[in-house]
């Protein structure tokens, strides 16, 4: 058996007039210092609870049901998938029921149109679809960090997979929660 060496974590010393914060905001999508996502979840939803409370008054003002249900898809849908694919993978269980909890009241309140997906689907289906571009075109911004499979694998009679790119080691949990890792094991078996 191994032994595991515990790991510290060193911060470089404290620079004067420089505030050390946790957490930081990255194209209005807010992470700890700890990668969790629980602040930005607890925006969104404060956030899209007003629009819902706006739909209530379009309603009581006599506003069609279907009319009110293209406007949730297009504000709070939009608003709550925005940038998901950075942070889907670093939302944990309590966040993950919060969105769901959510949408639920949303559908109790009849805003929610029947043909909408779960947010974990939507959220996969955001991910594909930033994937397939990734790998489509070979300036995109994210592709520098696809590795291509050796040469070695062409000689092997392996099972199909989406692409054919080298998997990276799995080193930990939260490397395993970033964007490119998740879409490289997707559907691998």
């Amino acid at each position: 058996m191994v032994k595991q060496w515990p790991v510290y974590n060193h911060f470089p010393p404290h620079l004067p007039g420089i505030i050390r914060v946790t957490t930081i905001k990255i194209l209005d999508v807010t992470f700890t210092n700890s990668l969790s996502v629980a602040e930005h979840v607890h925006k969104v939803i404060s956030s899209c609870a007003q629009v819902l409370h706006a739909l209530r008054v379009l309603r009581a003002h006599g506003m069609d049901d279907a009319l009110l249900q293209t406007i949730y898809r297009s504000v709070i849908t939009a608003k709550l998938t925005y940038a998901s694919s950075a942070w889907w993978g670093y939302t944990g269980a309590t966040d993950r029921q919060r969105l769901e909890a959510f949408i639920r009241r949303s559908d109790r309140s009849g805003f929610v149109p029947a043909n909408l997906p779960t947010f974990a689907e939507l959220c996969l289906v955001a991910d594909e679809k930033l994937f397939e571009t990734v790998i489509r075109y070979n300036n995109h911004v994210l592709h520098k960090f696809l590795r291509s499979q050796s040469e070695a694998f062409e000689h092997y009679d392996l099972q199909q997979r989406r692409h054919n790119f080298s998997l990276r080691a799995r080193t930990s949990h939260l490397a395993d929660n970033n964007f490119i890792q998740r879409m490289l094991y997707h559907d691998v078996y």
